[in-house]
């Protein structure tokens, strides 16, 4: 879907989607393993012929919009790698760093206007609406890092707040936009949207861990990326509920390292990393719930898709990168 009259522009926006840079694909992932899981048996009424090209064509519109959240995370990628000034990704130098900064925001705007085309062809409204929200929240969720007062941030209500549009609305509307396009209930679609919140909020809570935890090779980016921009995320918050006085080191910035070495000394003696993992778990087992909350399926197909769901999120909160 990424195809321009401008080759250096269809080259900048299919730049992290080459082989060895590509990322984990973990949207897309979810994304598929839920539209199997919501798969809905066709009435004996119906034809075989007629059944099967209908299942055909919803299984085609749901990978559509699992390509479409793809797009629109890449897209993101690009114009918070230009924001903060990265100069890596994936591993690999970052598009900014290699190409400059005004054709790595080019790609971006590109991808998702390429995405909005997809979307369109959908002919879904409500569909349409869920993903422009989750658009909408990855705006609105940077906007909130680079604007946080202080009172901000030190909140953890707030830091969720960022994370939920930031990192897990995407998922959790496409989930619930895949349920949706299966003829799914109400209820089932808010299911969906259920596993796709919490799902994506211990991704991202391990995802601060590992910025303290990992290393630059494990992660694809320089190991305390968000501390030394001054991003305070939850294992910072957790320890400095421990030794309030975290908080007069916090307020002085980062800038300097013996700031960051003092914050990682107070994080160390802390619970900071050990109360972050177990609030990704709580959410883990969230959305654990609530795939175990989707009505009863006599599909042996389906219930293995389930258990996938289940099983990743179990891998969400073990993984080490």
């Amino acid at each position: 879907m990424v195809v321009s009259e401008v080759p250096k522009l269809a080259s900048a926006a299919e730049y992290f989607f080459k082989v060895g840079a590509e990322g984990k694909k973990f949207r897309p992932t979810v994304l598929l393993l839920m539209a199997s899981a919501l798969s809905m048996p066709t009435p004996n009424s119906i034809a075989v012929e007629v059944a099967s090209s209908f299942q055909k064509n919803m299984r085609t519109r749901q990978q559509r919009v699992a390509e479409i959240t793809e797009m629109i995370h890449v897209a993101s990628l690009l114009h918070d790698d230009v924001l903060d000034g990265a100069d890596t990704r994936r591993g690999i130098g970052s598009l900014n760093f290699v190409m400059g900064n005004k054709l790595a925001v080019l790609a971006g705007d590109f991808l998702l206007s390429r995405a909005c085309v997809a979307l369109a062809s959908l002919k879904n409204t409500e569909v349409v609406s869920l993903l422009a929200t989750a658009v909408g929240h990855l705006v609105t969720g940077e906007t909130m890092q680079m604007t946080t007062n202080a009172e901000q941030c030190h909140s953890m209500e707030y830091y969720l707040s960022k994370s939920y549009y930031k990192t897990a609305s995407l998922i959790s509307n496409s989930c619930k936009a895949i349920a949706l396009l299966a003829g799914q209930t109400t209820e089932v679609a808010l299911h969906a949207y259920s596993y796709g919140r919490n799902l994506g909020l211990a991704f991202q809570l391990i995802d601060d861990v590992l910025d303290f935890v990992g290393t630059t090779a494990s992660l694809g980016k320089g190991s305390l990326s968000d501390i030394r921009h001054g991003i305070i995320t939850a294992p910072i918050l957790f320890a400095k509920e421990e030794f309030p006085e975290l908080q007069a080191v916090i307020d002085k910035g980062f800038d300097s390292p013996a700031n960051v070495e003092a914050a990682l000394d107070y994080l160390g003696k802390s619970q900071g990393i050990e109360r972050t993992r177990a609030l990704a778990i709580e959410h883990a087992n969230q959305a654990i719930a609530a795939i175990n909350a989707l009505p009863e399926s006599d599909s042996e197909d389906v219930l293995i898709f389930r258990r996938a769901l289940v099983d990743l999120s179990h891998l969400v909160i073990t993984r080490s990168k």
